[in-house]
């Protein structure tokens, strides 16, 4: 389950955009991965500087969180 939630800043003026996107991180190989739905690909592209906060919500893997 994906859920984006977009938020315009007004304050400044080249409008930065802010999303809160709530989803489970996957894997590939030994990597965890987040991978950014293609519903935002037209605001973010690669070469992008963004800045990532992550909140934990659920942890069902206790054992291999280390």
């Amino acid at each position: 389950m994906v859920k984006i939630h977009e938020t315009i800043k007004m304050a400044t003026p080249n409008k930065n955009s802010q999303f809160t996107i709530t989803k489970k991180i996957a894997k590939h190989g030994a990597q965890a991965v987040i991978v950014i739905p293609s519903i935002l690909k037209e605001k973010v592209n690669a070469g992008m500087l963004v800045k990532v906060t992550i909140d934990i919500l659920e942890n069902n893997n206790l054992d291999e969180v280390r």
